[in-house]
């Protein structure tokens, strides 16, 4: 049978845009045509189109207009409008991670430390409510791109819960690295907060994860988050921290360190860290611990390959793993680092939706639970780690 083939146009020219367009390359379960892409800023978008051959769209509804999936692959600040733009068109939309936020109240002067933590609560919960809303009047979907969700590790567990029936009693993760690609992150009116945010939402997204697999499987209806307790800490502000250069600084108004106490529904429990404080490469597990079995998810790093050099200039022409600050020595070497974080399986799994109308994994109701109890734990941190109820959207 021949597959069907759906157009793709990609928003966006940075990292995440270069990602998505080689992930596409890995999709089997439809023929993609990228059509183009679209950029506001006009240098980067010729730099990122020009190479790979396709169309550089002078605006954005000409894209959405030309193609059945929108990939937006721009900073969170500007994730609502163009999923609303998208689905009012009709069209598919795959969208990265964080979903939505709150990004200030338009001020030069915003600063993200001084800023009420209900209000952010607030404009988030209702951000995530008009996209919601748009994908309700839209015969596209929202496919909510959380690569931890598509991680074979993930997946794997998910298979276990649904053919053992457990339980899950505790979940425990973790991602942290030394800092974050992005040119907008550590400005909280771009980025919609710091590591609970950008780094918390990934293993947060799991746990919540495999608690809406659990329950689907036990009676047909996810489990969902009901607390949160959390911290804040800004380290590499502080006036004690001595740096030393390797690990990213600079940040102007975001934390650096991150934890959330979850309670579930069913009272069971999920803790989790997020962190711009740690070395040597990115640091990306959850342990489930349920009734039956006990399984450690390691999405990075894993021991499919080790290497050693006693000098990094040997690897000097070699990918390694993201986020080192040395090639020198040990090494955890990715052989295929897209594969093990589920780059690939996720865009394959979203185009497959769109050609068979599959369940969509990572949709808009776990993207609106992650949201809710992202700014929940802001509002929590606030005020030194008191338990905050999670709003169900």
């Amino acid at each position: 049978m021949q597959k069907q083939e759906l157009k793709a146009g990609i928003v966006g020219s940075g990292f995440a845009a270069r990602f998505h367009y080689e992930a596409l390359q890995r999709v089997y379960s439809a023929r993609v045509e990228i059509v183009g892409a679209y950029s506001s800023t006009r240098e980067k978008l010729l730099q990122f189109a020009g190479p790979r051959g396709i169309n550089a769209f002078a605006n954005l509804d000409e894209l959405i207009g030309a193609v059945d999936i929108v990939h937006v692959c721009t900073p969170p600040v500007t994730h609502e409008p163009i999923v609303v733009a998208a689905l009012q068109q009709h069209k598919g939309v795959i969208v990265e991670k964080p979903f939505t936020g709150y990004f200030g109240d338009g001020s030069s002067g915003f600063n993200g430390d001084l800023f009420p933590r209900e209000e952010g609560l607030e404009q988030a919960l209702q951000s995530v409510g008009r996209m919601l809303e748009a994908e309700k009047g839209s015969r596209g979907r929202i496919m909510y791109a959380e690569n931890w969700v598509y991680a074979p590790a993930i997946q794997k567990e998910r298979e276990l819960l649904q053919k053992t029936g457990a339980q899950i009693l505790w979940m425990h993760g973790e991602e942290s690295h030394s800092g974050s690609h992005s040119s907008a992150y550590g400005q909280w009116k771009l980025s919609g907060g710091g590591s609970m945010m950008g780094k918390g939402c990934h293993p947060l997204t799991a746990a919540i994860y495999l608690k809406h697999v659990e329950g689907r499987a036990r009676d047909g209806q996810p489990i969902r988050p009901q607390t949160v307790s959390a911290r804040t800490h800004a380290i590499t502000r502080g006036k004690n921290f001595q740096n030393r250069g390797h690990i990213r600084t600079g940040y102007k108004d975001i934390e650096d360190f991150a934890l959330l106490h979850v309670v579930f529904s069913d009272g069971t429990i999920a803790d989790l860290f997020a962190s711009e404080l740690v070395m040597g490469g990115v640091h990306n597990w959850i342990e489930v611990n349920t009734t039956n079995h006990r399984s450690v998810c390691n999405i990075h790093p894993n021991n499919a390959m080790q290497a050693y050099t006693p000098d990094e200039d040997y690897f000097k022409e070699v990918y390694v793993v993201e986020k080192t600050e040395t090639k020198q020595g040990w090494s955890f070497m990715s052989p295929d680092e897209a594969w093990f974080a589920g780059y690939q399986h996720e865009m394959d799994a979203f185009y497959r939706n769109a050609v068979y109308a599959d369940h969509i994994e990572s949709n808009s109701s776990l993207a609106a639970d992650v949201i809710a109890t992202i700014y929940a734990g802001y509002l929590s941190a606030e005020r030194k780690g008191a338990e905050v109820e999670i709003a169900v959207l």
